[in-house]
């Protein structure tokens, strides 16, 4: 064994010991020997010149390296990363040590210069002199994991020995040996993107090590191999991630770094990218974003639609460049993205693409089921004015999810109609002592104004919250272009409020959108709340009319049954000194009543300025699908 650590030879000691203990159970990579040599993650030694290649032939290529080159320059003049935490977390000093020591290695490997390498060599002693990388909130040790393996692997034959030795204890010390307590492990079980992100940091560091621990190594990515299959398992059957378009991001993203790492320096992905599901989630990805580049924004997310790196390894594992529709839009517009941490891998995983060559996707409808059902439809991927809606299932039970079940956004004519506000800042709630990670039935997570189902655009049946345990399940669709449709069946979420509960919502004739509840009540009167979020002026019309303004732009709410509603608007400023302002935003609807035992229709109308007629009754959900 060639390492000794700088906090004494106890911990090479203890880590042979767990290496040799683990060596009989190795599962994958017992036969594992040696490994390319550095670099040996994500991009090989020679592997430049495809980068450097398309750099010369696609200008849209040549502009997003030389937003790299730029960044790379300010970041030399930045001082060393501090060790400062955010409450529980080392979270954002993590990510940015990721963005720095990353875009510092690629502008290394791309063109050299010394500056970039000697500013990547100051940060990683900086980080490696770190008391530790806060192991109680383990993402923040994967993330620094990652990028001090990326900066050792990739800059290895040009750092100083003495740097390679500080750098590589402190990967083995302060990323490794934290994550075999059991202490800090617990994600090795977990089904959410924890799972993905810290596996695949252990795994960033195994590799970049393996000649000096290869018996640890090869348990740790023995490990990885068997445990990442469990979030994994969430995509089936057909794509859809449970917690959403931003945790997509950060879960899928750093699955697809660890696969891609392992199949680079491997050879194999252990056929995990086989997995039912996973290769179909980059159809979910896409179609979660509408045609204003706002995403679908349901669970802890933002409204605001990003640029993907991952789409572009999974274009690659397809050979499908219509998933890369929204995507070239991004690398096309202005914005730089040099605040993405992991931009680096559109220059690994997209050199090749000529942008020229994608196209928009083809269908116009996508449904999803698993945890986290959801229906996405659109009357076209190239009009700004084209109608598009997204529509969910789900349970408020899941991870990062909010009672939401039943609800849907609206895009038409260029303006967002019906959102969702997404996430409050964790650390906002968190120190202001907000138990913000209990889902229980009435924890405090639910008073968050965000998070619960009358800031949704969804029903409450007699003010109550939604039942945490039921669950809203898909139950037909349909992508005819007349009626594209999907239905949900709603009934567990209001378990001892109403009998069942059906859900619909359809766009029709390619020109509006239809919002059908059908209500079944029990031996007790259902007062019924409909609300839709919206960021628009909103003014009473009528009896059974609300109508919306944005940019000029008109949309008509129309309660076509049942006949006697109250209209209404409320407030989106909450009393909770711990909520958010919501400036700009409103909630508009009706309330009903159902009388005991009981069935009753609930049908909406959302019709943006310029459609002239609509149909006369909506059909029963029965027949959506037909």
């Amino acid at each position: 064994m060639k390492y000794i650590t700088v906090s004494g030879v106890w911990l090479s000691v203890m880590f042979l010991l767990l290496s040799v203990v683990a060596e009989a159970q190795l599962k994958y990579t017992k036969d594992i020997k040696n490994l390319p040599p550095h670099p040996r993650i994500l991009l090989l030694q020679g592997e430049e010149q495809r980068i450097k290649t398309g750099i010369s032939s696609d200008p849209v290529w040549a502009k997003i390296h030389q937003s790299i080159m730029d960044e790379c320059d300010k970041i030399t003049l930045l001082p060393e990363p501090e060790r400062k935490q955010t409450g529980r977390r080392l979270l954002s000093v993590s990510r940015e040590v990721m963005r720095r020591i990353f875009y510092l290695s690629y502008a290394c490997r791309i063109e050299g210069q010394e500056k970039y390498l000697k500013k990547a060599e100051r940060d990683m002693l900086a980080v490696a002199a770190f008391e530790n990388w806060n192991p109680s909130h383990f993402l923040d040790v994967a993330e620094m994991t990652v990028a001090m393996a990326i900066g050792y692997d990739w800059l290895y034959h040009s750092l100083p020995a003495s740097s390679r030795e500080t750098i590589r204890a402190a990967i083995l010390s302060k990323g490794i040996d934290p994550s075999l307590g059991a202490g800090n492990n617990g994600w090795l079980k977990s089904a959410n993107n924890w799972n993905q992100v810290c596996n695949a940091g252990m795994t960033f560091g195994a590799l970049a090590v393996f000649e000096d621990m290869p018996e640890l190594s090869r348990m740790i990515i023995d490990r990885a191999v068997e445990t990442i299959r469990i979030p994994m398992g969430e995509y089936a059957p057909d794509g859809a991630y449970p917690e959403g378009y931003g945790y997509w991001e950060y879960g899928t993203g750093f699955n697809v770094m660890f696969l891609s790492a392992v199949e680079k320096a491997l050879g194999t992905d252990y056929g995990l990218t086989q997995l039912p599901g996973f290769t179909k989630t980059a159809r979910y990805l896409e179609n979660m974003t509408g045609p204003l580049n706002l995403s679908f924004s349901y669970s802890d997310t933002g409204q605001g639609a990003v640029l993907h790196t991952a789409m572009f390894w999974f274009a690659s594992k397809l050979n499908d460049l219509s998933l890369l529709w929204n995507e070239k839009k991004y690398l096309e517009g202005d914005k730089k993205h040099t605040g993405n941490r992991l931009l680096p891998t559109v220059m690994i995983w997209g050199s090749g693409v000529k942008t020229g060559d994608i196209t928009p996707p083809e269908e116009l409808f996508w449904t999803g089921g698993g945890a986290t059902p959801v229906a996405m439809m659109r009357t076209s991927w190239t009009d700004p004015d084209a109608v598009y809606v997204g529509f969910k299932g789900g349970s408020a039970s899941v991870s990062h999810a909010h009672m939401d079940a039943g609800s849907f956004v609206m895009d038409a004519n260029g303006v967002r109609w019906a959102m969702d506000f997404g996430m409050q800042d964790y650390h906002s709630l968190e120190s202001k002592g907000v138990d913000l990670w209990n889902s229980r039935q009435n924890a405090q997570r639910w008073q968050v104004f965000r998070y619960n189902n009358f800031a949704h655009n969804t029903l409450t049946v007699n003010g109550q919250l939604h039942q945490v345990k039921g669950r809203a399940h898909l139950q037909s669709w349909s992508s005819s272009p007349a009626f594209m449709n999907a239905v949900s069946d709603m009934t567990e979420v209001f378990e001892g409020l109403l009998s069942s509960c059906v859900r619909g919502v359809a766009i029709v004739d390619r020109r509006y959108v239809v919002v059908r509840d059908e209500i079944k009540t029990s031996g007790r009167e259902a007062r019924i709340r409909w609300t839709m979020l919206t960021g628009a002026e909103a003014k009473i019309t009528g009896k059974n009319a609300i109508e919306l303004t944005e940019n000029g732009k008109k949309l008509k709410i129309e309660v076509a049954e049942p006949a006697k509603v109250t209209m209404k608007t409320w407030t989106t400023t909450s009393a909770n000194d711990f909520d958010a302002p919501n400036p700009g935003t409103v909630l508009v609807g009706f309330e009903a009543t159902v009388p005991a035992n009981s069935v009753a229709a609930l049908s909406v109308k959302l019709i943006p300025q310029g459609v002239r007629k609509t149909v006369s009754k909506v059909p029963e959900l029965a027949q959506w699908a037909k």
